[in-house]
């Protein structure tokens, strides 16, 4: 079996494409409007660019009609947005932050979470959350795609604040992975909760290499 995504139809009931890049970390990402009213909603297309310095990107597709999402603006027109981790707990208000509210509504007041304040951005944290980015926009690359809904605004932005929970931290000093929990997306209306992990090391890795999969800089 085999189809050409440009031009044809999934031959299979369910498009297989979102399905098979998985399983994909959710970029729930807070931020605040020039006008001071407060966003949260999650982004499946989002990723570390590099750890040195740090820079990550979230790409957001457009609404059918055409809007761009509300964090995309705010990012854009405040320089800031926040990246909280998404995990097995906080799950039912990741789904319900990823209801499409008209601009000016904030999700945080449909969520039983509570905001912290951030150090650098206005954009607020969840405080439930165990893990925290500050990120500093960078840039927007647009995309067009064969609809409204299929282009994507492509963000840029710069880790400037790394917030870290204690008590989600093993004794050795690493994140403890299978205690927060984390959620991650998978395809149609599926999720996956990270409960296992196990560890394996490059053959004959020489100690910059080492360096550069611990995320420390040469």
């Amino acid at each position: 079996m085999k189809y050409d995504p440009r031009t044809e139809k999934s031959p299979l009931p369910f498009a297989p494409f979102k399905a098979l890049t998985v399983p994909r970390p959710i970029g729930w990402l807070s931020s605040t409007s020039a006008d001071g009213i407060d966003n949260i909603a999650p982004y499946s297309q989002w990723q570390n660019l590099t750890f040195d310095p740090p820079m990550v990107m979230f790409a957001a597709n457009q609404y059918p009609d055409g809007r761009r999402k509300d964090t995309v603006i705010n990012a854009e027109e405040t320089g800031w947005f926040v990246w909280n981790m998404a995990t097995w707990d906080l799950r039912d208000a990741v789904n319900t932050s990823a209801m499409a509210l008209p601009r000016g509504d904030s999700e945080f007041d449909r969520l039983h979470i509570t905001r912290r304040s951030a150090e650098l951005s206005a954009a607020p944290m969840v405080a439930e959350s165990p893990f925290h980015y500050e990120c500093k926009y960078l840039s927007t690359h647009r995309l067009p795609g064969n609809s409204k809904v299929g282009s994507i605004d492509v963000v840029y932005a710069a880790v400037e604040r790394i917030h870290l929970e204690e008590w989600a931290l093993t004794p050795d000093g690493r994140i403890d992975i299978p205690k927060v929990k984390p959620i991650a997306r998978m395809g149609y209306y599926d999720y996956t909760v990270v409960t296992d992990t196990f560890e394996m090391r490059v053959p004959e890795s020489d100690a910059d290499e080492m360096a550069g999969l611990a995320g420390q800089p040469g």
